[in-house]
């Protein structure tokens, strides 16, 4: 059973927390989560980190962290320089609630780290679903059309779920780790409305 357990394939996880704290105390804060997202990314696996308060003032703070899998996410939560990094919070900041996400579902989030303050425009929120609809569907048709041409004719004698079933086993993985990321990382300036990044380039 061990075996099976390290086999397994680990999914990507994103947590997102939100935490309060004294509007007044805002230049402290500020140096408090950028000290942890120095200490975050010298962990293996880890991804990207981004902070943002909703509106000028406000008492929360919704921070939100990316690692590699849950092995690599532990690795962060359970190290001293973690616990170093909250302990030295105390009296300031109160920890409200804690969303985690895995698969899918987290490469629609922004990847890289973004700082913003109370002089920026809060980010739009997540893409529409017609554009995740329209960037899943740009990434699997030609990995289908691929895999009807290199395996169609492997599996031409075989009934339905047995075609089915050994195209979504091949397709499935090359869709989740190496097409979608690649695909969503592309257009991240089209799923979040931004001027495409040859037009960004001439200014």
């Amino acid at each position: 059973m061990g075996g099976m357990d390290t086999a397994t394939p680990q999914l990507a996880v994103t947590v997102a927390i939100t935490r309060r704290a004294d509007p007044s105390r805002n230049a402290e804060m500020l140096a408090w989560v950028r000290a942890g997202t120095t200490l975050a990314e010298d962990f293996p696996g880890f991804l990207g980190v981004g902070w943002v308060r909703p509106v000028l003032g406000s008492t929360e703070w919704h921070m939100l962290y990316r690692f590699a899998d849950a092995t690599a996410l532990h690795a962060w939560e359970e190290s001293p320089q973690r616990q170093w990094w909250l302990s030295s919070a105390q009296g300031m900041v109160e920890h409200t609630r804690t969303e985690r996400r895995t698969g899918i579902e987290g490469w629609f989030d922004p990847p890289r780290e973004h700082e913003i303050d109370d002089l920026t425009p809060v980010p739009p929120g997540p893409p529409p679903r017609w554009k995740q609809a329209v960037t899943i569907w740009l990434g699997f048709f030609p990995l289908s059309l691929l895999a009807t041409v290199t395996l169609g004719h492997l599996v031409a004698g075989q009934n339905a779920v047995v075609r089915t079933l050994a195209t979504t086993l091949c397709l499935t993985p090359l869709m989740t780790y190496l097409v979608l990321p690649r695909v969503t990382r592309a257009l991240q300036w089209w799923l979040h409305g931004q001027p495409p990044p040859w037009r960004r380039l001439k200014k």
